[in-house]
């Protein structure tokens, strides 16, 4: 059997910022594990992985609560490149309208789905929408590190960025603990803290299905779809050891339980990629694409003492290059979700962990060559950019084998 593979950086000693309350103190934290392999982090035994990784995969069907409207048929078919739980190439529909100051969602919302069980409540965007995005499918491999993560973190990471290129922090609901919030860091615009918020909202909005924390059905522009709706809500129910619906929690535990994305072993070692890596922080490009970010603790507990950081999560370093934060870098999409009116034209930082496993870049997956994504920033990144367009041809060279032995 294969086993889990380790970064060669191996055991570092790093200050974590332990939960509010605490003192910062020195730990000793370790790397953690990587792979692209179906292999469990160690959160959970490799049969209990497995056993989740196949509800993950699992087809819905209309009997089971799939629609009206959605997007996909099981959670894979937007998560499984190069292994089930990462990228793909599919794009999700957004639209609405702006007059300029206001950004008002289409009827129904701003998500629009592109399948339905019956002709007869297709959505379709507006001719008067004005605003009309697509969005690639994120990877979800590592997020489990990713939700460990403590929002002192977050903070310390904003302080550090350079005037005129702070990230944006959210305060957003935890949905399984109500009144509850935390820093966002799941979804294109940071909409979620929590991976079982994150799970119940892709439920819903991707596949239709109702649960405990997503009761509500989804219309059609607007328009109700109770005819068409085949099981009463919530679809997922819930059950005594399962409040929040059975597979709504198995998707939670099996991205907790994933491998972050691995390096290229081949070419992170060369003295190309590492040189490359130089240029990359000589650039500036580190101070959104955060290198290095380390868990709380194991035992911490986070979303209202609903997530307690196992010893599989806690004190791991990842290298995920992106802060989780929300920027202006002049591709943003002119949604509204959360955060209001200032966060129209922000997106989350793209963590590059895994960037060789992508075909299609940036937020709408226009971008098909690192430097086509590169040329692409502006405004708080536009320093950077003319910086890097002002490189030796042989640093740039240096900067893509860096790129892509990540």
């Amino acid at each position: 059997m294969k086993r889990r593979r380790l970064s060669s950086r191996g055991v570092v000693l790093l200050l974590l910022a332990v939960p509010v309350g605490a003192a910062t103190a020195a730990i000793t934290a370790v790397e953690a594990p990587t792979g692209f392999d179906d292999l469990t982090n160690g959160m959970v035994s490799q049969s209990q992985f497995d056993a989740d990784r196949a509800v993950f995969e699992e087809r819905e069907f209309a009997e089971d609560g799939l629609g009206p409207v959605y997007n996909a048929q099981a959670c894979a078919e937007c998560h499984e490149n190069p292994v089930t739980g990462g990228n793909s190439q599919v794009t999700v529909l957004r639209a609405g309208r702006s007059d300029g100051r206001r950004f008002t969602d289409h009827a129904g919302g701003s998500l629009i789905q592109d399948r339905a069980l019956d002709p007869a409540i297709q959505e379709r965007a507006h001719p008067m929408d004005n605003v009309r995005a697509f969005r690639t499918s994120l990877s979800i491999l590592g997020d489990g590190f990713v939700e460990a993560i403590p929002d002192s973190a977050f903070n310390d990471i904003q302080a550090r960025q350079p005037l005129g290129m702070k990230g944006t922090i959210l305060q957003v609901p935890v949905l399984e603990a109500p009144g509850t919030t935390r820093i966002g860091r799941f979804g294109w615009k940071d909409q979620h803290a929590s991976l079982l918020s994150f799970a119940a909202d892709a439920y819903l909005n991707e596949m239709g299905i109702t649960s405990p924390l997503q009761p509500a059905e989804n219309s059609s522009n607007g328009a109700s779809v109770d005819a068409w709706d085949l099981v009463d809500d919530p679809e997922e129910a819930p059950t005594a050891a399962e409040p929040f619906g059975p597979d709504v929690e198995i998707f939670a535990r099996f991205m907790r339980s994933t491998l972050a994305p691995a390096r290229d072993s081949g070419r992170a070692g060369t003295f190309e990629a590492q040189a490359g890596e130089q240029v990359f922080q000589q650039l500036g490009c580190q101070h959104c694409h955060t290198p290095a970010i380390t868990t709380a603790p194991a035992g911490t507990a986070f979303n209202g003492g609903r997530f307690v950081v196992p010893a599989a999560l806690g004190g791991k370093v990842i290298h995920p290059y992106g802060d989780f934060l929300l920027h202006d870098v002049g591709t943003g999409d002119g949604i509204v979700q959360n955060g209001g009116e200032r966060t129209r034209n922000l997106v989350r930082t793209a963590p590059l962990w895994g960037l060789r496993t992508r075909s299609r870049l940036l937020h709408d997956g226009t971008a098909l060559t690192p430097h086509e994504a590169i040329v692409r920033h502006d405004r708080e990144a536009r320093g950077v950019v003319q910086s890097y367009l002002r490189l030796p041809r042989e640093q740039r060279d240096l900067l893509m084998v860096f790129l892509s032995s990540l």
